[in-house]
């Protein structure tokens, strides 16, 4: 199993501007890097880590178990549901909130999870193995146009619509049970050009719909921004353009403007609970850590903080 190093890990949490005794929920605990960071900055503070994979939980209480000063509570669950399992510990307000999207290391390498093509394995993709569709099953009975929509609009895979075509009539014959075997074929439909292999955005389509990526992330981050008391942070980490563009998206619509009116004056308008955008420009991993971690070269950081909802932002 490979070892996962979490990206932008002094950025991420430098941003968060931990104190000790701080409430703290790192949404996406993966091998708890970001958290075990948190904990050795907050000394005695809390820490809610989530995440729906049990082998994370396993390998996160392992890490943080040394931390034995605080109150970490580790939870199987989605982020999407980060204010109802807050909520359920007890949690109303937190003094600093992180996600690390995508998917970590281990998983990756581990081929019988089925994220990648690197080596054959079953065709799965499930964060969560216990419950909901494999890829295999959304490649065997999503209709061509169904097919396409989800290689288009979560892959951005401009052939998108080649591929299905050539998926349902090759399903017709033989069901696409492993990772190697999907790859081939998006390879033999469209050919190699570049330095990517081409069944690279069909893979990360195929994730993100087999485990609701987008629709979890639209969830947790309205969920994370109830929850931050004023002067408190959320970082987000980004892999993917569509999962940057959405945090973008919703930050600025959180921040809000103020609009001039014809009889003088200005007016908010916004999303509330109002938030200031800690930098109008996503962070970017360092050439040092691109050098020592390929992952990190197309990481962004975004980070908002609560602002009270009668507050002026001044830019």
């Amino acid at each position: 199993m490979g070892a996962h190093v979490p990206v932008m890990l002094k950025e991420a949490v430098d941003a968060l501007d931990v104190r000790a005794g701080g409430i703290y929920i790192d949404g996406t605990l993966g091998r708890g890097g970001h958290s075990a960071e948190i904990l050795r900055r907050a000394g005695k503070a809390t820490l809610i880590g989530i995440d729906r994979d049990d082998e994370a939980i396993d390998e996160s209480r392992k890490a943080l178990e040394g931390f034995s000063d605080a109150d970490v509570r580790l939870v199987r669950g989605r982020h999407g549901d980060m204010a109802q399992i807050a909520k359920a510990q007890g949690v109303d307000a937190a003094d600093g909130i992180i996600l690390d999207l995508g998917v970590s290391s281990p998983q990756l390498d581990e081929a019988e999870r089925g994220f990648s093509f690197r080596a054959d394995g079953p065709l799965d993709m499930r964060m969560d193995r216990s419950c909901g569709e494999t890829a295999a099953d959304v490649v065997a009975t999503r209709s061509e146009e169904e097919l396409a929509a989800i290689l288009r609009d979560l892959g951005e895979e401009p052939r998108a619509r080649r591929i299905a075509k050539a998926i349902v009539a090759e399903r017709a014959h033989a069901r696409f049970d492993t990772t190697m075997q999907l790859a081939d074929f998006v390879e033999r439909t469209i050919g190699r050009h570049g330095a990517h292999h081409p069944a690279t955005r069909v893979f990360q389509a195929l994730r993100m719909a087999v485990n609701d990526e987008l629709g979890e992330l639209a969830s947790a981050l309205e969920g994370g921004l109830s929850l931050l008391k004023i002067g408190a942070r959320f970082a987000v980490i980004t892999f993917e353009s569509l999962t940057d563009r959405m945090v973008k998206k919703c930050f600025a619509g959180h921040a809000g403007r103020e609009v001039s009116l014809q009889a003088g004056g200005t007016r908010w308008e916004g999303v509330l609970p109002r938030v200031r955008l800690v930098a109008r420009r996503a962070a970017r991993a360092s050439a040092a850590e691109i050098e020592q971690n390929a992952r990190a070269r197309s990481a962004k950081l975004r980070i908002a903080e609560r602002i009270g909802d009668e507050e002026k932002q001044t830019h």
